[in-house]
Protein backbone atom coordinates (compact mmCIF):
# COMPACT_ATOMS: atom_id res chain seq x y z
CA UNK A 1 0.00 0.00 0.00
CA UNK A 2 1.74 2.98 -1.16
CA UNK A 3 -0.05 5.44 1.01
CA UNK A 4 1.72 4.84 4.18
CA UNK A 5 4.53 7.27 2.81
CA UNK A 6 2.10 9.74 3.69
CA UNK A 7 0.30 7.85 6.50
CA UNK A 8 2.72 6.35 8.58
CA UNK A 9 0.64 6.47 11.31
CA UNK A 10 -1.37 3.52 9.22
CA UNK A 11 1.75 1.17 9.62
CA UNK A 12 1.23 1.35 13.21
CA UNK A 13 -2.83 1.69 13.82
CA UNK A 14 -3.59 -0.61 10.86
CA UNK A 15 -5.86 -0.08 7.94
CA UNK A 16 -8.11 -1.66 4.99
CA UNK A 17 -8.67 -0.90 1.68
CA UNK A 18 -12.78 -1.08 1.02
CA UNK A 19 -13.50 0.01 -2.51
CA UNK A 20 -11.41 1.03 -5.58
CA UNK A 21 -9.79 4.45 -6.87
CA UNK A 22 -12.36 6.75 -8.18
CA UNK A 23 -12.20 10.35 -9.03
CA UNK A 24 -16.54 10.61 -8.69
CA UNK A 25 -15.87 11.80 -4.73
CA UNK A 26 -13.69 12.89 -2.57
CA UNK A 27 -12.97 12.70 1.67
CA UNK A 28 -15.57 15.53 2.01
CA UNK A 29 -18.33 13.70 0.11
CA UNK A 30 -17.44 9.90 1.30
CA UNK A 31 -17.98 11.37 5.07
CA UNK A 32 -21.34 12.92 4.37
CA UNK A 33 -22.03 9.53 3.09
CA UNK A 34 -21.90 10.49 -0.93
CA UNK A 35 -20.38 8.84 -3.98
CA UNK A 36 -21.65 10.83 -6.65
CA UNK A 37 -19.88 14.37 -6.30
CA UNK A 38 -17.47 16.27 -5.28
CA UNK A 39 -17.95 18.06 -2.47
CA UNK A 40 -15.56 21.35 -1.63
CA UNK A 41 -16.15 24.71 -1.10
CA UNK A 42 -14.34 26.08 -4.34
CA UNK A 43 -15.92 29.01 -6.22
CA UNK A 44 -15.45 26.86 -9.97
CA UNK A 45 -18.27 24.14 -11.02
CA UNK A 46 -16.84 21.02 -10.69
CA UNK A 47 -18.08 20.58 -7.24
CA UNK A 48 -20.96 20.42 -5.54
CA UNK A 49 -21.36 22.73 -1.81
CA UNK A 50 -24.31 23.41 0.27
CA UNK A 51 -26.52 26.01 -0.48
CA UNK A 52 -25.83 29.20 1.96
CA UNK A 53 -22.80 27.67 3.42
CA UNK A 54 -19.73 30.01 3.02
CA UNK A 55 -17.22 28.75 0.03
CA UNK A 56 -14.50 28.83 1.73
CA UNK A 57 -12.19 27.13 3.56
CA UNK A 58 -12.36 27.21 6.91
CA UNK A 59 -13.47 24.96 9.52
CA UNK A 60 -16.24 27.06 9.85
CA UNK A 61 -17.85 26.45 6.78
CA UNK A 62 -16.65 22.72 6.76
CA UNK A 63 -18.93 22.39 9.89
CA UNK A 64 -21.65 24.29 8.63
CA UNK A 65 -21.49 22.12 5.41
CA UNK A 66 -21.79 18.87 7.81
CA UNK A 67 -25.03 20.84 10.04
CA UNK A 68 -27.17 20.54 6.46
CA UNK A 69 -27.32 17.43 7.05
CA UNK A 70 -27.96 17.13 10.31
CA UNK A 71 -24.41 16.92 12.22
CA UNK A 72 -23.74 18.73 15.07
CA UNK A 73 -21.01 19.67 16.85
CA UNK A 74 -19.47 17.07 19.70
CA UNK A 75 -16.45 16.89 22.18
CA UNK A 76 -16.32 12.94 22.33
CA UNK A 77 -15.12 10.80 19.10
CA UNK A 78 -16.14 7.50 21.01
CA UNK A 79 -18.55 4.83 19.00
CA UNK A 80 -22.55 5.81 20.17
CA UNK A 81 -25.45 3.45 19.20
CA UNK A 82 -27.78 5.26 17.44
CA UNK A 83 -25.24 7.86 16.04
CA UNK A 84 -22.95 8.44 13.36
CA UNK A 85 -20.37 10.80 13.30
CA UNK A 86 -17.86 12.45 11.08
CA UNK A 87 -14.62 13.93 12.11
CA UNK A 88 -12.70 17.21 10.12
CA UNK A 89 -9.01 17.02 10.06
CA UNK A 90 -7.05 20.45 9.81
CA UNK A 91 -3.64 21.15 8.66
CA UNK A 92 -1.94 24.64 9.80
CA UNK A 93 -5.78 25.79 10.84
CA UNK A 94 -7.28 24.90 7.19
CA UNK A 95 -9.73 22.02 6.76
CA UNK A 96 -8.15 19.37 4.70
CA UNK A 97 -9.93 15.83 5.54
CA UNK A 98 -12.86 14.34 6.86
CA UNK A 99 -13.62 10.82 8.03
CA UNK A 100 -16.98 8.98 8.64
CA UNK A 101 -17.09 6.54 11.70
CA UNK A 102 -18.37 3.20 11.20
CA UNK A 103 -20.64 0.90 13.00
CA UNK A 104 -18.13 -1.22 14.13
CA UNK A 105 -16.51 2.01 15.86
CA UNK A 106 -13.31 2.69 12.97
CA UNK A 107 -13.70 5.08 10.74
CA UNK A 108 -14.01 5.31 7.12
CA UNK A 109 -11.83 7.70 4.98
CA UNK A 110 -11.45 8.30 0.73
CA UNK A 111 -7.83 9.20 0.20
CA UNK A 112 -8.06 12.00 -2.61
CA UNK A 113 -8.57 10.33 -6.09
CA UNK A 114 -7.46 6.72 -4.32
CA UNK A 115 -8.97 4.13 -2.24
CA UNK A 116 -11.54 3.98 0.19
CA UNK A 117 -10.11 2.68 3.66
CA UNK A 118 -10.84 1.46 7.13
CA UNK A 119 -8.83 2.68 9.65
CA UNK A 120 -8.46 3.99 13.44
CA UNK A 121 -9.23 7.92 14.13
CA UNK A 122 -5.50 8.26 14.58
CA UNK A 123 -4.62 6.29 11.44
CA UNK A 124 -4.59 9.81 9.44
CA UNK A 125 -3.04 12.28 11.71
CA UNK A 126 0.25 13.58 10.74
CA UNK A 127 2.02 15.95 8.10
CA UNK A 128 -0.15 15.18 5.59
CA UNK A 129 -3.82 15.37 7.03
CA UNK A 130 -2.90 17.40 10.07
CA UNK A 131 -5.43 16.19 13.01
CA UNK A 132 -8.75 15.88 14.05
CA UNK A 133 -9.86 18.95 14.99
CA UNK A 134 -13.98 19.00 15.34
CA UNK A 135 -16.02 15.83 15.99
CA UNK A 136 -19.77 15.97 14.37
CA UNK A 137 -22.94 13.86 15.22
CA UNK A 138 -25.95 13.00 13.98
CA UNK A 139 -28.51 9.94 14.44
CA UNK A 140 -27.94 7.13 12.79
CA UNK A 141 -30.15 7.15 9.38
Amino acid sequence: MSFYRYFPQLAHTGCRIVSACSREYNCIAWAAGEQDRWWWPDANDIGYWPADVPREETIDAFIRAYQTLGFASCDDATLEPGSEKVAIYALAGKPIHAARQLSNGRWTSKLGNCEDIEHTLDGLTGSTYGSVVQIMRRPRI
